[in-house]
């Protein structure tokens, strides 16, 4: 019989920090699957910084959202997907889908959580290690500095770069994340980046100056680490959350940028998807770590598809410790 399903959709496009009556939530159909497809109820569903620009320029009023999720085959005329198998997709902001298969990679509920797969396991954790690994070659033992520490990504790279005998400095948003990056993560040193001083938390944190900053915020951080970054040091750009929002008053960038010229400071950005041809290197090293208890993870939880617009907005003033995710089942 047909599943009835809620599914979000972009009512209007965000001016500045987005709203509730943004969104839209529908109920909808999903038929019984045809041959080749399957239905899938979809577990946890992902929210990202990332689609904040994508509600900028390229998702129109109208759109159904998509993003990460982790879910459930519930019926099946595809035998690569039984029925009771687990499944990640784009296809997050709906409760159910149909799908021919294509998009699908199945996962092993059995080796981790399934909300890992949308984590640490998954495109975040992908994300740190990639990004650290591969766009910021770091070197064992090197120091970094981590932006929007305690998110998913962050936390994650922080900790990479302890196992690798580094040293780590991180920022985040309240006094409460910053004992978590140091008691929980085992950051050397961190600081809440609404009441401190970026540059003097460096010069504090990492004397001898930074490696690697991996920036996920851009603004005043950045014009830090790029002020305090040591010769040859690479700023691998996962992100600018501190302009995402960004309308009429834009947050100021980094007057600096100099700094890099002398100092043959390499930036370069990178997304997720260049890191595709490593995942099974990448999968092989973080179950490793995650069983050797070297890796730790927080996830933030909202539950219910109707607090899906909530749970992305808490990404940009900080209610997110570890990976957001919504539970839709």
């Amino acid at each position: 019989m047909p599943f009835t399903s809620r599914q979000v959709y972009l009512k209007s496009t965000p001016v500045g920090m987005p709203t509730d009556d943004d969104f839209e939530v529908r109920e909808e159909t999903i038929d019984d699957p045809s041959d080749g497809e399957v239905v899938v109820r979809n577990a946890y569903m992902s929210v990202d910084p990332y689609m904040r620009g994508q509600m900028r320029m390229n998702w129109k009023p109208g759109t159904a959202l998509v993003g990460g999720a982790v879910g459930e085959v519930v019926a099946s005329k595809n035998p690569d997907f039984p029925e009771g198998s687990h499944v990640n997709s784009n296809w997050g902001w709906r409760e159910y889908y149909n799908s021919d298969g294509r998009g699908l990679a199945p996962v092993d509920a059995s080796l981790a959580p399934l909300s890992t797969y949308l984590g640490i396991m998954g495109m975040p954790g992908l994300t740190a290690w990639g990004g650290l690994l591969i766009t910021g070659e770091y070197k064992d033992g090197e120091s970094v500095f981590v932006s929007a520490a305690s998110g998913a990504v962050g936390s994650v790279v922080g900790q990479i770069a302890k196992i690798k005998g580094g040293t780590v400095v991180g920022s985040a948003g309240s006094d409460e994340k910053v004992a978590h990056l140091v008691n929980e993560f085992g950051f050397d040193h961190a600081f809440n980046y609404k009441t401190a001083n970026p540059l003097d938390e460096l010069q504090k944190g990492a004397p001898d100056g930074i490696d690697v900053y991996f920036e996920n915020v851009g603004g005043e951080q950045l014009e830090a680490a790029l002020t305090h970054m040591r010769p040859y040091g690479r700023i691998p750009i996962c992100g600018m959350i501190a302009h995402y929002n960004d309308s009429d008053n834009p947050t100021p960038g980094p007057r600096n940028l100099t700094e890099t010229i002398y100092k043959f400071v390499q930036l370069r950005g990178f997304v997720v998807s260049a890191f595709n041809g490593q995942q099974a290197e990448f999968r092989q090293e973080m179950g490793g770590w995650i069983r050797d208890g070297r890796i730790r993870y927080q996830e933030t939880t909202f539950d219910g598809i109707d607090k899906a617009s909530a749970a992305f907005r808490g990404l940009f003033t900080g209610v997110n410790e570890g990976k957001m995710l919504v539970k839709l089942a």
